[in-house]
């Protein structure tokens, strides 16, 4: 699947590191990030519009989708500031100068470092579904922890995460896209105590979104903060 109206290519961002990136419209530049575990698919109802006005440049980040996946040889491959090199990087091949950046979850972060690190390039900053990396941990104990198990296998030493992803690779991320793109059972009941029905039907079987899953995505750097964790109704 493409984005309607937008032409993917890769592009050379960096040694050996090539990110799939889907652009498109006229205008000021704005880079979309995609989180976790998705890929730039997740921008498809938004970035038709976003081109009415605007260059989007959607990539998929390294690691995800069709993007290059270097191996994981040290904390810094994976590192956000690395990812965010990766976005100017980007920009550069494409003969961008100053663009606005847009992340949600994982690549929020990325796009947050991208900020911090180089803001002669950045003019616009937009941060969605993340909170400061320090809060995410210290409340992250008990069964809260437990809806944010990957962050913790993710962050075991390279070779073992993907192993064991790689083990059940459908189950895996199945499992983040049906309870992230359905309302969870428990706070169905929080919100609205006086309803019933049965949940949502599970859409990961037709999502655009899901891809093949990325061989290398360990990292020790800090996690994405899972959607369950910051329902309004906790």
């Amino acid at each position: 699947m493409n984005i309607p109206g937008f032409e993917t290519t890769r592009i050379g961002v960096a040694e050996d590191v090539e990110l799939t990136t889907a652009v498109g419209g006229t205008g000021s530049p704005v880079v979309l990030l995609h989180g976790f575990p998705q890929t730039h698919l997740m921008w498809r109802h938004v970035a038709p519009i976003l081109a009415r006005r605007h260059t989007v440049i959607c990539p998929d980040l390294r690691g995800y989708g069709a993007s290059s996946k270097p191996v994981a040889t040290g904390p810094d491959v994976y590192s956000k500031r690395t990812m965010a090199a990766d976005i100017t990087g980007l920009a550069d091949a494409l003969g961008v100068g100053r663009f606005a950046v847009v992340g949600h979850d994982r690549g929020a972060h990325v796009a947050f470092r991208a900020a911090l690190d180089h803001p002669h390039r950045i003019d616009r900053l937009g941060i969605l579904d993340i909170v400061p990396t320090l809060d995410t941990w210290n409340v992250l104990h008990g069964v809260d922890a437990a809806v944010a198990f990957h962050l913790y296998l993710m962050a075991q030493p390279p070779g073992l995460p993907e192993q064991m992803i790689a083990a059940s690779a459908d189950a895996f991320f199945g499992h983040f896209l049906d309870i992230w793109s359905n309302t969870p059972a428990r706070f169905r009941r929080r919100c609205a105590p006086n309803t019933s029905g049965p949940a949502a039907t599970p859409s990961r079987r037709s999502s655009p979104t899901t891809a093949r899953p990325p061989r290398s995505t360990s990292t020790t750097t800090a996690p994405t903060w899972p959607p369950a964790v910051t329902s309004p109704c906790r």
